[in-house]
C-alpha cells in the first residue's frame, strides 16, 4: 500500500475525510511519519530475522577456515572457506549474499552459508522461470535408490530409474557423468524438490523420427536397420526410431528353420521396404528381395534330367531334402532312393551333410518343389531282365527268404524272383516251403513268368522234372495193383504213399466188406498194404484205391486172418 493510500485509509478510519477539510500541510506530515514508521518497521524486521533468511553482507575478515561476514545483526558471521570456490572472488569489503543456517552459536557468532544461499537462490530461479513441462540440461552426479540425481543448474533433481530410457537399463552406474536434457515432471515446493525425465524426451525424439520416416520412405526403398529383437516368426529392426518387422520368409530363399540361424541382435541390416501402413506405423522389410529369386529360372537352369549335386541338409520319414544352390532345394522320395530296396526310412541310404548326385524328375516352379531321384543315376536292374530271364530258362539261385506262401530267391543283386509253395512239387501237399527248402540253400529253378512293370519274376522247382499226373493214367491204368505205405488216416479212410511219391486214398468203404469200426481198427500209419486201382483224377490230383477189392480179386477176404493179424500186429507195435 502507498503512503497517499495510507492516509486516506487513516483518515477515513478517523471519520476526518469528508466531515474536517485536511489541508496539504497536514498531509505532508502526516506522510513523512508514515515514512519514519516505515523505516522503523524494516530496522525491526532485520533485526527479528530468523534462520532460513536471506541477506546480504559484507566480508570484513578472511582467515584460513572462515570467511567473517557482517549482516548487520549485533554479532557478525561465520561461512566455511570451503563454501567459496575457485571462480569465486571475495575479498574484505566485498558482498556476498548469505543463508542464515544458526542465529546464534554458543560461542555467539551467526553461522551463514553462502552455498545454501546460492541454492536458495536457484531454486527460487527454476521455480519463477521454469513450470512443470519445461525441458533443462544436467549432469548426472551420483546414484541413489530407485534412481539418479541429476545437477541441474547447481541444484540437485531426481531422475526415476524409470524414467531414464523406454529401454530397460540394467546398470544405473554407466550414466554417472553424462550430461543430457531432461523434462521437469513436477516441482513441490513444499519439500524444495524437482522429478525429471529423460525417457519422456527420447519417446518424444523418437515420435518425431518415426513420423519423419514413415513420411520419407517408401516401398522399394533399401534402409538399414539394427536387430532390436528376435522371435520366431522374425526379425524386429529398429530403422531410425521406427521398428520394422522382417519376416522369417523374408530373410533367405533358401529354408531355414529360426531366423537365429542367420542374424543375432545388434547386428546391422540393410533391407527392402515391401510394404508401409503408415496409419498403424507398421513397416515389413525384406531381406531376400535384395538378391534374384533362384527359382524365376529353375526351369531354364534345371530341365527335367538334369544331372545335379548337392548336399543333404535334411530328413523326414518320406524322404530326403538336397540342397542344390543356395535358395534351392530338391526332395529325393524313399521310392526314388533304391532301384532294388523297399526303402522305408531314408536314413537307410543317406545321412545329413552327404554329398549326393541326383537327377531332376520334374519340376513345380509355383509350388517350389524339385522331385529328385538318386536311384537313377544307377542302371535299372530290370530294365533287361526280360532278355536275361526269359521264361523256361533254368537259373541256379540262393534262398534269401521264407514265407507262408514261398520262398524269395536272388537272382543277381538288385532282382529278386519267387517259388511260390505251389510250385515246390507236383505230388506232395507243401504247407509250408520250410518243409523242403531252407534259407542259405543253394537251388535249380525254372522261370515261369517275368513282370518288368511289377518287378516280379515267377520260379518253379517242380517244373525241373515231368509232371507225374500227366502219364499216371498210362503207368498206373484202372484195375491195376499197388503197393504203399499208410501215411495218414482220417475219419473216412486212409492215404497211402505209393512208390511213385503219389499219395491215394482209401475210402473207408473200401478198407473192408464188414464194419470193423475206426478205420484205426484196420491199418495204422506206416504199415504196407496192397490194393487195386478204382479211379484217377489228373485235373484234381486224385487216385481211389481199394484194399477190399484187392482182396477179392486175389480169392481172399477182407476177414481173412493174414489181415486181420497184419493189423494186429500194427497196432501192437
Amino acid at each position: 500500500m502507498t503512503n497517499q493510500q495510507q492516509q486516506n485509509s487513516w483518515l477515513e478510519d478517523q471519520n476526518i475525510i469528508g466531515e474536517v477539510e485536511v489541508s496539504q500541510e497536514d498531509r505532508d506530515l502526516f506522510a513523512s511519519l508514515l515514512d519514519e514508521k516505515e523505516t522503523s518497521s524494516d530496522a525491526g524486521a532485520i533485526t527479528n530475522l530468523t534462520e532460513g533468511h536471506i541477506l546480504t553482507g559484507t566480508v570484513v575478515e578472511i582467515t584460513k577456515d572462515f570467511v567473517i561476514v557482517d549482516v548487520g545483526l549485533k554479532s557478525e558471521g561465520l561461512i566455511p572457506i570451503e563454501e567459496f570456490g575457485k571462480d569465486d572472488e571475495v575479498a574484505v569489503g566485498g558482498e556476498t549474499e548469505v543463508y542464515i543456517e544458526r542465529a546464534e552459536s554458543e560461542s555467539g557468532q551467526i553461522i551463514l552459508s553462502r552455498e545454501k544461499a546460492k541454492r536458495q537462490r536457484r531454486w527460487e530461479e527454476i521455480v519463477n522461470n521454469c513450470d512443470e513441462g519445461f525441458v533443462v540440461s544436467g549432469t548426472v552426479s551420483r546414484k541413489v535408490k530407485g534412481g539418479l540425481m541429476i545437477d541441474i543448474q547447481g541444484l540437485e533433481a531426481f531422475l526415476p530409474g524409470s524414467q531414464l530410457s523406454h529401454k530397460p537399463i540394467k546398470f544405473l552406474d554407466d550414466f554417472i557423468g553424462q550430461t543430457f536434457d531432461v523434462k521437469i515432471l513436477k516441482i513441490n515446493e513444499e519439500r524444495k524438490n524437482i522429478v525429471v525425465s529423460r525417457r519422456e524426451l527420447l519417446e518424444d525424439e523418437r515420435l518425431t523420427r518415426k513420423a519423419e520416416v514413415l513420411e520419407n520412405i517408401k516401398e522399394g526403398d533399401l534402409r538399414k536397420g539394427v536387430v532390436k529383437n528376435i522371435t520366431d516368426f522374425g526379425v524386429f529392426l529398429d530403422l531410425d526410431g521406427i521398428d520394422g518387422l522382417l519376416h522369417v520368409t523374408d530373410m533367405t530363399w533358401k529354408r531355414i528353420r529360426h531366423p537365429s540361424e542367420m542374424v543375432a541382435l545388434g547386428d546391422e541390416l540393410e533391407v527392402v521396404i515391401l510394404n508401409i501402413d503408415r496409419d498403424k506405423g507398421r513397416v515389413a522389410l525384406g531381406l531376400k528381395q535384395k538378391h534374384e529369386n533362384p527359382w524365376d529360372k529353375i526351369e531354364q537352369n534345371y530341365p527335367p534330367g538334369t544331372l545335379v549335386e548337392g548336399q543333404i541338409v535334411n530328413l523326414v520319414p518320406y524322404g530326403a531334402f538336397i540342397e542344390i544352390e543356395p535358395g534351392i532345394e530338391g526332395l529325393i522320395h524313399v521310392s526314388e532312393m533304391s532301384w532294388t530296396k523297399n526303402v522305408t526310412d531314408p536314413g537307410q541310404i543317406v545321412n545329413r551333410g552327404d554329398k549326393v548326385k541326383a537327377i531332376v524328375l520334374s519340376i513345380q516352379k509355383d509350388e517350389g518343389k524339385i522331385s529328385l531321384g538318386i536311384k537313377q543315376t544307377e542302371k535299372n536292374p530290370w530294365e533287361d531282365v526280360e532278355n536275361n530271364y526269359p521264361c523256361g530258362k533254368v537259373v541256379r539261385a540262393e534262398i534269401r527268404n521264407l514265407t507262408n506262401y514261398g520262398a524269395f530267391v536272388e537272382l543277381e543283386p538288385g532282382v529278386e524272383g519267387l517259388i511260390h509253395i505251389s510250385d515246390l512239387s507236383w505230388i506232395k501237399k507243401v504247407s509250408h516251403p520250410s518243409e523242403l527248402l531252407n534259407k542259405g540253400d543253394v537251388v535249380d529253378a525254372m522261370v515261369l513268368s517275368v513282370d518288368k512293370a511289377s518287378k516280379k519274376i515267377t520260379l518253379g522247382v517242380k517244373q525241373l522234372t515231368d509232371n507225374p499226373w500227366d502219364t499216371l493214367e498210362k503207368t498206373l491204368p484202372i484195375g491195376s495193383k499197388v503197393t504203399g505205405k499208410v501215411t495218414k488216416i482220417t475219419a473216412f479212410g486212409a492215404f497211402i504213399e505209393l512208390e511213385s511219391g503219389i499219395e491215394g486214398l482209401v475210402h473207408v468203404t473200401e478198407l473192408s466188406d464188414k464194419a470193423f469200426g475206426k478205420v484205426e481198427d484196420i491199418v495204422t500209419v506206416g504199415s504196407e498194404v496192397e490194393a487195386t486201382v478204382r479211379a484217377i483224377d489228373p485235373e484234381q490230383k486224385k487216385i481211389n484205391l481199394s484194399i477190399k477189392d484187392f482182396i477179392q480179386e486175389n480169392g481172399g477176404s477182407v476177414t481173412d486172418d493174414i489181415v486181420l493179424e497184419a493189423a494186429k500186429d500194427e497196432k501192437k507195435n
